[in-house]
């Protein structure tokens, strides 16, 4: 069996990782611009300017 060697895990690992993240960033940006959490994300953006108790 042969080893793999650093540069074969390296651009593996550079290819499918710029794959992945440019996934979860979809994932993520889907996500926050889905309408219906907008209104958590109004809500989540007003907590600063509570007064407290």
């Amino acid at each position: 069996m042969e080893r793999w060697a650093y540069e074969d895990v390296l651009a593996f690992a550079q290819s499918w990782g710029a794959v992945y993240f440019t996934l979860m960033f979809l994932v993520a940006f889907a996500y926050a611009w889905w309408p219906k959490n907008k209104p958590r994300f109004e809500k989540a953006a007003h907590i600063p300017l509570k007064e407290e108790d």
